[in-house]
C-alpha cells in the first residue's frame, strides 16, 4: 500500500541506511492507524538485506517482532487456529529478555537484524528499564524500532537514545482515497462520518466502516447538540450499541465519542462550553481505559456514555444559562 504521509520518513531513513553510521535506534511516532507497522517491516527488510544473499518472502529470522501476546492459552489456541483473539495488555519484561537473549548469537543471513516493538508504549515499566540497557549497549549490527502512538510514555532516557521518525495525520482527500480502496462498499453515511471522526487515521476510519457506525454518528451529534431531557436518544444509543457488542465494537464507540467530542470543542467558540466539552473528551478517555478490565453492561454503558455527552449540548447550556 502506498501510504502519502510516509514520504518524508522514507527519505529520512534512506539517508540515514546509506550514511556511514546508521543509528541503532528508532522511534516510529504518531497516531494509531498511520500505517506505522507497515512502514517498520518494509523499512527492517531494507536494513537487513545484503547482495548476494537470498531474502525470504514471509516471515524474517534477521526480523523480531514483539507484541502483545495471547491473554491466556485458551485465546493462544484461538490465535494458532487462525482466529481473533485477545491480547494482553501490555509488552512484559520477560519479552524483552526472551529478546535480549536471542542478541547473544548472530544474526542468522548477514550482519544486521532489526527488533521491532510494537507499541512501545505499552511496555511495562519493568519491560522498559530492560530495553533501556540494550539500547545503551546494542549489540553489534542490532537496530532498534518503536513503534509507538504516544511518545511522551516512553521512558525520557529511551527517547534519548533513539532517533525520531513522526508520521503525519492523512487529509480527508487521502482518507476518502484509501477508503474508495479498502471500504469501497460501504455505505456513503458510514463513509462520511467516518472519515469526520477518524482524525487523520486509516486504521480508525475503517474500524469505523466495519462497525457501522455512521448511525451512532448521529446519534452522538444529536446527544452533543440537542441534549437528551427526556432519556429518549440514549435509549436509541443503547439499541444502537447493541446488547451483546463484543469490545472491539465497544471501543471503536468510545473511540467514535471521543473524536466528535474533541471536533465539536474546536469548533466551539464559547468558552464555558468548550471548558465542558474539553471535561468529557477526558471522562470518555478514562472510561475507554476502563472498559476492557471491566464488565460494563452494555445499556448501562450507553447511558454513562449518552449521559456524559448530553451534559456538553448547548441545548444544556442555555438550559443553565
Amino acid at each position: 500500500m502506498d501510504w502519502p504521509n510516509h514520504h518524508d520518513a522514507w527519505r529520512e531513513w534512506r539517508r540515514a541506511l546509506s550514511g556511514a553510521r546508521m543509528h541503532h535506534g528508532w522511534i516510529l511516532a504518531g497516531k494509531s492507524g498511520l500505517g506505522k507497522r507497515e512502514f517498520a517491516h518494509a523499512a527492517a527488510r531494507e536494513l537487513v538485506a545484503e547482495d548476494g544473499i537470498n531474502q525470504p518472502a514471509g516471515n524474517h529470522p534477521d526480523i523480531l517482532h514483539l507484541t502483545h501476546l495471547p491473554k491466556d492459552e485458551k485465546e493462544e489456541k484461538k490465535r494458532d487456529d487462525g482466529k481473533p483473539y485477545q491480547v494482553k495488555r501490555n509488552i512484559s519484561v520477560g519479552q524483552i529478555r526472551d529478546m535480549q537473549r536471542r542478541l547473544n548469537t548472530r544474526p542468522t543471513l548477514g550482519a544486521r537484524r532489526a527488533i521491532i516493538i510494537d507499541p512501545a508504549d505499552d511496555m511495562e515499566p519493568s519491560a522498559s528499564n530492560a530495553l533501556l540497557k540494550s539500547l545503551e549497549e546494542p549489540p553489534q549490527g542490532t537496530f532498534f524500532m518503536l513503534i509507538t502512538h504516544r511518545p511522551s510514555r516512553l521512558l525520557p532516557t529511551i527517547r534519548s537514545r533513539c532517533r525520531l521518525l513522526r508520521f503525519p495525520t492523512l487529509s480527508e482527500g487521502d482518507l476518502s482515497r484509501l477508503l474508495d480502496q479498502h471500504a469501497g462498499s460501504a455505505s456513503a453515511q458510514a463513509r462520511d462520518a467516518a472519515i469526520r471522526a477518524a482524525e487523520g487515521s486509516l486504521g480508525a476510519a475503517l474500524r469505523f466502516v466495519e462497525q457501522d457506525m455512521g448511525p451512532i454518528a448521529a446519534l452522538i451529534m444529536r446527544l452533543l447538540t440537542e441534549g437528551d431531557a427526556n432519556f429518549q436518544v440514549r435509549g436509541e444509543l443503547g439499541k444502537a450499541i447493541g446488547p451483546r457488542a463484543d469490545r472491539s465494537r465497544v471501543q471503536a464507540i468510545l473511540e467514535l465519542a471521543q473524536a466528535l467530542v474533541a471536533g465539536e470543542a474546536r469548533q466551539d467558540g464559547t468558552a464555558a462550553r468548550r471548558g465542558r466539552l474539553i471535561e468529557v473528551h477526558s471522562e470518555l478517555v478514562t472510561l475507554a481505559a476502563q472498559a476492557p478490565t471491566y464488565n460494563f453492561d452494555n445499556s448501562l454503558l450507553a447511558m454513562e456514555i449518552g449521559t456524559l455527552l448530553s451534559s456538553a449540548s448547548a441545548a444544556s447550556d442555555h438550559a443553565n444559562g
